[in-house]
């Protein structure tokens, strides 16, 4: 495609949401061998360099072994605070104004992370980016789903009465198979109460029976992936009417093994049937990408030019839950975006 090139420049100063990325997975090899050399000992490799073959995922299952790994390394809130502010870094480098993290109290609590201290280091390291990097970070606060029970009510617990400032919604991660959704309804139904949104994985690596229980029994107003939605019609339709967005990953579908190739991601079919999609990176440094590059990857699957690249853009914005200020004010950043670009 000709205009690829220019496109790379393009989406490099595109003011940008994000809708759908991991705050342990959002560690650059960098802060990863960081972690790593201060708490020795693990499976965890501390030489930047040797990340690269560590973060080569068999499939799925060995992404999350892969990826709980990394979660060890995160031992006290000093490590929590300087993981998240890195992360705003490596965002603000991409020109992401917005972003909603998804974060796992959970897995530093049972670690020994006391959930006080937890909390408030992310929101020390939110407000902070915000003032020196320019980044607005908000919290989803999720379940991780092999956990169990056990994991749900604790994630519930710290979210509805710990309560933090940036903390906008509630979800569901890790292995989809095995891990039924409708289990989690009244963890949903008590964060729904106390005004947080609903935003579980689903459809990633099942199919579309995983989309419709989350939409049924969770309340679902995005879908963290959802691409499974491509092989029912019915659903396509329902999301469409309903304008339900995905949060699409390309990049990591790929690497998990949740597509064969990215030739045969269902990206165009999720887009001619009208559903609202988000691009987004979900866990960058470990699938060997980022924000900007999978803008790259749909312009190319869906043959975009510079207007439709600050369509899907505008389509995060909407979907996102920033308030209708925040919202106008980053849509009048995009358009004068394209609008100097075309000008």
């Amino acid at each position: 495609m000709s205009e690829l090139p220019d496109l790379t420049a393009f989406v490099a100063g595109l003011p940008k949401a994000e809708l759908h990325v991991h705050h342990v997975g959002s560690a650059s090899p960098r802060i990863v061998a960081e972690l790593a050399a201060r708490h020795p000992g693990g499976a965890v490799p501390a030489d930047v360099d040797a990340l690269a073959d560590y973060f080569t995922f068999q499939d799925f299952a060995h992404f999350v072994e892969v990826y709980l790994s990394v979660v060890d390394l995160i031992r006290d809130a000093e490590d929590v605070r300087l993981l998240t502010f890195e992360v705003a870094r490596d965002m603000a480098e991409q020109n992401i104004r917005y972003a909603e993290l998804t974060v796992t109290p959970f897995s530093s609590t049972r670690r020994g992370i006391p959930d006080v201290a937890f909390v408030e280091a992310i929101e020390d390291a939110r407000k902070a980016a915000e003032a020196e990097l320019g980044v607005v970070l908000r919290w989803c606060f999720d379940i991780p789903g092999e956990a169990g029970l056990e994991a749900a009510e604790e994630t519930a617990r710290i979210a509805c009465e710990l309560r933090p400032e940036g903390l906008v919604s509630f979800g569901l991660g890790g292995p989809e198979i095995g891990v039924p959704r409708p289990q989690f309804k009244p963890y949903f139904d008590r964060a729904i109460a106390e005004g947080l949104r609903s935003v579980p994985h689903a459809g990633e690596t099942t199919g579309p029976g995983t989309v419709w229980d989350a939409l049924v029994s969770l309340r679902a107003e995005r879908i963290g992936h959802g691409i499974s939605s491509a092989r029912d019609p019915k659903l396509l339709a329902h999301l469409a009417e309903h304008g339900i967005p995905l949060e699409v990953c390309p990049t990591s579908n790929l690497a998990t093994r949740a597509v064969a190739s990215l030739e045969e991601h269902p990206l165009r079919e999720l887009v001619d049937a009208g559903v609202t999609v988000t691009i987004n990176s979900d866990d960058p440094p470990m699938f060997g990408t980022d924000l900007n590059t999978e803008y790259a990857v749909a312009a190319r699957l869906l043959g975009l030019d510079a207007a439709g690249v600050a369509d899907l853009a505008l389509n995060a914005v909407s979907a996102s839950f920033l308030p209708d200020a925040g919202k106008a004010a980053l849509r009048a950043e995009i358009r004068g975006h394209l609008a100097g670009w075309q000008g």
